[in-house]
């Protein structure tokens, strides 16, 4: 058996510096993103989402990305799961990116709100119709006792709603607003690239600005 003290990698792919990184996190996290998606890493949108409940207790689940801008970052999911109910108890969330092949983390924290309905609509009626029907099947979170409770309730919904099923009030989009980034690059003896980026207010058009540091790996 292989000791898990013994793995070791040596991360030699790819520097990040301040003068070649970009001066907005969200123009450098597209630009890291991008280059994922055409590296063609496995589910290069996926992402852990890092909540907190009332019992200061945290929990992480991987979701997927669905959009990004000045905004914010967005994802969909059941409003009543456990990350959901966490989310109304205590609003601030942190999310991390991990692309393997590429030697890069990114970690955003910040405060998370619900998408317009309007957003969450347009959204959901993108979906396949099994999966507009999986948002009503599964009482996301909740004990169940199979899942024959799934596919029964698969079938029921599937009956009811034919080919349109309505977006259920119990699902729908948040939106993180970062207020800090972090982009690590892995580097040769462990002597990693580690940037973070703090919102330091903003400018006379409303744009945020940011104090970019270097941070010791």
């Amino acid at each position: 058996m292989t000791s898990l003290a013994d793995l070791r990698k040596s991360y030699e792919r790819a520097e990040l510096s301040e003068d070649a990184s970009n001066s907005d996190p969200l123009l450098q996290f597209e630009q890291w993103l991008q280059e994922a998606i055409a590296a063609q890493v496995p589910e290069p949108n996926a992402m852990t989402l890092a909540t907190v409940a009332s019992n200061l207790r945290p929990s992480t689940r991987v979701v997927l990305i669905k959009g990004y801008d000045e905004r914010g970052i967005s994802w969909f999911t059941n409003y009543d799961s456990r990350k959901g109910l966490e989310l109304a108890g205590n609003p601030y969330a942190a999310l991390q990116f991990h692309w393997v092949e590429l030697e890069r983390v990114v970690r955003i924290e910040g405060l998370v709100e619900k998408v317009s309905a309007e957003e969450s609509d347009a959204y959901f009626h993108s979906r396949p119709l099994d999966s507009r029907i999986g948002a009503w099947a599964s009482p996301q979170s909740e004990v169940i006792s199979g899942r024959g409770v799934l596919v029964a309730n698969a079938a029921k919904y599937g009956a009811k709603f034919l080919l349109q099923p309505p977006r259920p009030p119990h699902w729908g989009g948040y939106r993180l607003k970062p207020e800090q980034w972090q982009f690590w690059q892995g580097r040769k003896s462990r002597l990693h690239d580690r940037l973070r980026y703090t919102q330091a207010g903003s400018n006379a058009g409303g744009n945020s600005l940011w104090l970019r540091e270097r941070l010791a790996p």
